[in-house]
């Protein structure tokens, strides 16, 4: 869809550095955009101008985000503000444009970075139409402008999300771990992965019918959503097996200093414990869930295998974490199933979590 470029267009404010936000950067230049990395600047150009929205590269921004934000919105209550994410923020990102009670969020949208520069502006422009930015169009040009961005953003949805319990999917998830691997092997962060299936879900599927066995698969998507940290990343990879990636913002562990106030806590040195307290909670909710689609015996009678792997027994890469756990899931199906293991150790050796 062709940029519109009416003189009367109100600019974007772009805040942050676009290098992080962009597939393109260089071709944000050639877009209606105003580009700030100093934020008194931004904010000072917000107060004297008149923008069509702003755009936020998180990235960088961490404790800032949420002055800045506060910021604009005392200039401009109604100026549009869209976050542009990585995908680790999220969570984040979320929650910011999410309402508090009666009031509106801090920021009124957001992207999953990295995009094209041009996507931002269609973003921002189709769903008002030339008419809201200050040009000519007419209603008709708003509806058609916002039936294509609501088709955009659903193909964008198909593209991360598994349609049949919500969760992300392979791609999202092999993307993600991809992002968060190499942040925190910059940064010294922790990361761990987990992935399990449910054990004998064939059987379920052959002898209740495929809807029990969907039903099943939905369950345990909210079941485990439940279990996990808000920010931790849970998705469907395919069949009954499901992953879930556990990190740790390491701003966060920075301040974390051990009880006996020694150094911090390296990112390489151990499984979290939380992701195998999760994994055994989730195993022990589960086996609790009353799945009255089974009939009377349906109750307590599904179990997980798993396998955990961490970031730096082994593994430095995103395609290393998942052999280690793959690894792991296959030696807890052949010693019984119903069990996690754990891939631990500089040499890379097998546990039961137990």
């Amino acid at each position: 869809m062709p940029i519109r470029s009416d003189s009367d267009f109100r600019k974007i404010l772009l805040i942050g550095d676009i290098s992080r936000a962009f597939l393109d950067a260089e071709a944000v230049r050639e877009l209606p955009c105003e580009v700030f990395t100093n934020m008194p600047d931004a904010i000072e150009a917000a107060s004297k101008n008149s923008f069509a929205a702003v755009a936020i590269v998180m990235s960088g921004l961490s404790s800032k985000l949420s002055l800045v934000l506060k910021a604009l919105r005392e200039i401009n209550a109604g100026l549009k503000i869209v976050l542009l994410a990585q995908m680790w923020e999220e969570p984040v990102a979320i929650q910011l444009v999410g309402s508090t009670g009666n009031h509106a969020g801090a920021a009124d949208d957001y992207l999953i970075c990295p995009i094209r520069a041009r996507r931002l502006c269609e973003f921002i422009m189709s769903p008002q139409g030339k008419s809201a930015t200050g040009g000519p169009g007419t209603a008709r040009d708003a509806a058609v402008d916002a039936m294509i961005e609501k088709k955009i953003r659903h193909l964008e949805k198909l593209a991360t999300e598994d349609d049949l319990t919500g969760l992300k999917n392979r791609r999202y998830i092999r993307e993600f771990s991809r992002q968060i691997i190499e942040r925190a092997m910059k940064e010294n962060g922790r990361v761990t992965l987990l992935v399990f299936d449910i054990d004998n879900f064939k059987h379920y599927n052959d002898v209740y019918g495929h809807s029990a066995g969907d039903e099943i698969l939905r369950q345990a998507a909210v079941l485990m959503q439940r279990c996990c940290r808000s920010h931790d990343v849970v998705g469907r990879i395919g069949g009954d097996e499901f992953a879930v990636v556990f990190w740790d913002e390491p701003q966060a562990e920075s301040a974390g200093m051990t009880a006996g106030g020694g150094e911090r806590r390296s990112a390489m040195a151990q499984h979290p414990k939380e992701a195998i307290f999760i994994a055994k909670r989730f195993q022990k909710e589960l086996g609790k869930a009353e799945l009255h689609l089974l009939g009377p015996e349906g109750k307590g009678v599904l179990t997980i295998s798993g396998g955990l792997a961490s970031l730096g027994n082994g593994c430095s890469t995103s395609q290393e974490l998942f052999e280690q756990t793959d690894k792991a899931l296959l030696e807890a199906k052949r010693s019984g199933k119903n069990r996690i293991y754990l891939v631990g150790g500089p040499e890379g050796d097998i546990a039961d979590v137990e």
